[in-house]
């Protein structure tokens, strides 16, 4: 037999053996670890959405047994009352209640250009 057909010869035999080789360790050994990782996510994210509600609960209940009795009246200082009008006008118009409307910006540009204080 010529010597480049023992070469094939050995070439073909240590590339099936390096395949079946690895596929036996991906077939017994990873893909049974992968799908054993892969229940316990699933197991984990199916309890994460009750523990995130019961945390919340928990949470709105405790704040609410300790807000001050005067505030349930309606007496709430005037500095919270600021606040909370500024941080729900922020909440509904996003940062162009901080900031400005696009008309505001519009105008100041505007007069930017025509040499124009914003002030004036």
């Amino acid at each position: 037999m010529p010597v480049w057909g023992v070469i094939a010869i050995q070439v073909l035999a240590t590339a099936t053996s390096v395949g079946l080789v690895l596929w036996g360790f991906w077939e017994w050994i990873v893909r049974p670890h992968l799908d054993r990782k892969v229940e316990e996510l699933i197991a984990a994210s199916r309890e994460i959405e009750p523990g995130v509600t019961r945390g919340v609960k928990k949470g709105v209940a405790e704040t609410l047994r300790e807000l001050p009795e005067n505030a349930l009246d309606g007496t709430v200082k005037d500095s919270t009352r600021q606040f909370l009008k500024f941080g729900s006008g922020l909440f509904e118009n996003g940062l162009s209640s901080f900031l400005g409307n696009a008309a505001d910006l519009e105008r100041k540009s505007g007069s930017e250009r025509n040499g124009e204080k914003p002030g004036d």
